[in-house]
């Protein structure tokens, strides 16, 4: 696998893999499709110095998925502590591309000034609770019944790493 720094021509692909999420309502709170042109500026928040945003490709160069480190909250106390989001193309989910990236993730964080990784995840979203408790993420926080999708409250449980 490949992990590059994504650029602006790689939005698209992004906010495909994104959407193609949103109808499971298992990963995310939107419930809509989103647009390109309404993620310029999430994009925009990410640097390959402290925040990277990677695509993920495989060894044919078709790319699996992406994943990024955002800032937790925007007060400085919090630089050390990221949110990481895995998302993967439809054809790649189920195969162990998500153990590589969070893997990758994990060796890799010290680099960007990373002590704490954290995740947010609903409670009904048993594979990815799975994925991130198999690297050691603890349970950090419950936010019950803060979502609704589809007329059902839906909890989000904050799962947490330190890497130093």
């Amino acid at each position: 696998m490949k992990f590059r720094n994504a650029g602006l021509a790689d939005l698209h692909k992004i906010v495909e893999i994104y959407n193609s999420t949103i109808a499971s309502r298992m990963v995310t709170a939107d419930v809509e499709e989103v647009e390109v042109e309404g993620k310029v500026s999430w994009f925009n928040e990410h640097n390959p110095e402290t925040r990277p945003l990677w695509i993920v490709e495989d060894g044919q160069g078709q790319i699996v998925g992406w994943v990024s480190f955002s800032s937790f909250h925007e007060r400085p106390a919090y630089n050390g502590t990221v949110e990481v989001s895995i998302y993967l193309d439809e054809n790649f989910r189920g195969k162990g591309y998500g153990k590589m990236i969070l893997q990758y993730c994990i060796d890799n964080a010290e680099k960007f000034g990373v002590k704490n990784l954290v995740a947010l995840i609903f409670l009904h979203n048993e594979p990815s609770l799975k994925l991130f408790r198999y690297f050691g993420f603890e349970d950090w926080g419950t936010l019950p019944d803060v979502a609704v999708l589809d007329g059902i409250e839906r909890s989000l449980k904050i799962l947490g790493k330190k890497i130093k």
